[in-house]
């Protein structure tokens, strides 16, 4: 057995609904404007003709499980929500057909793609990696996972309030670029692997919060997340 000079990370995971067994986290990908409105109101709108998805990641140290009381970030003065479908990966697949992109989901979740908006902005307006804005210390919200396997889904509405008060809604039929074409174009540059999470990108309507701030989200027919958002450490 290796000796190690201090302990690894341990290994993420998040419940499964129904079992007893827990998904292990390999890698966490994110979509970039996926939903033609929050593009938009970020001021990038995109031409699906034109332009092809966009990707970042997130660190899977970076994942919390829906309920918990995060710490507000350092570094940054406008901490934004994003709530997302999120698809969780159970077989490996790589150069997949948009055909077969099925056969590789396991099941779906919903997310909290968690943001230091002004730092992501100040990235992006530079050409720089959106590191600082995104790969955030509990900055990866997931509920349980919905095993859903072989399962694509297409439409259901998504939607998040802020202490009660809505802030987005709208509906997964609005992705620019569906479940089947985000796999099937990750996976030519990616060996996608079981314990792989896909956030699919966020509608618009994602605004900032501040210490003490209940956020609620919930993608239709799938699941519900929730993130309290606590003292600066």
């Amino acid at each position: 057995m290796p000796q190690y000079l201090f302990s690894p990370p341990a290994v993420q995971s998040l419940p499964i609904r129904g079992k007893t067994e827990r998904f292990a986290i390999n890698r966490i990908f994110c979509v970039g404007r996926n939903y033609h409105a929050h593009a938009v109101e970020m001021g990038k709108p995109v031409d699906k003709l034109l332009e092809r998805p966009f990707y970042f990641t997130k660190s899977p140290q970076t994942l919390v499980q829906s309920g918990a009381t995060v710490a507000y970030p350092p570094g940054t003065q406008n901490y934004h929500f994003e709530m997302e479908m999120v698809v969780a990966v159970g077989k490996a697949g790589f150069r997949v057909s948009a055909e077969q992109a099925h056969t590789i989901v396991y099941g779906y979740a919903a997310g909290l793609d968690m943001t230091r908006r002004d730092l992501q902005l100040v990235a992006r307006d530079k050409g720089r990696p959106w590191d600082l804005g995104k790969d955030i210390e509990e900055g990866s919200v997931c509920s349980e996972i919905v095993p859903m396997e072989g399962q694509i889904v297409d439409k259901g509405a998504i939607a998040l309030e802020v202490n009660g008060q809505s802030k987005q809604s709208s509906d997964v039929d609005k992705l620019i670029w569906n479940i089947r074409e985000i796999i099937a174009d990750l996976s030519l540059f990616y060996h996608l692997q079981p314990g792989d999470l896909i956030y699919t990108g966020t509608p618009e309507g994602v605004g900032p919060v501040v210490v003490g701030d209940k956020i609620t989200g919930r993608v239709q027919d799938i699941a519900t997340v929730a993130l309290t958002v606590g003292p600066a450490e």
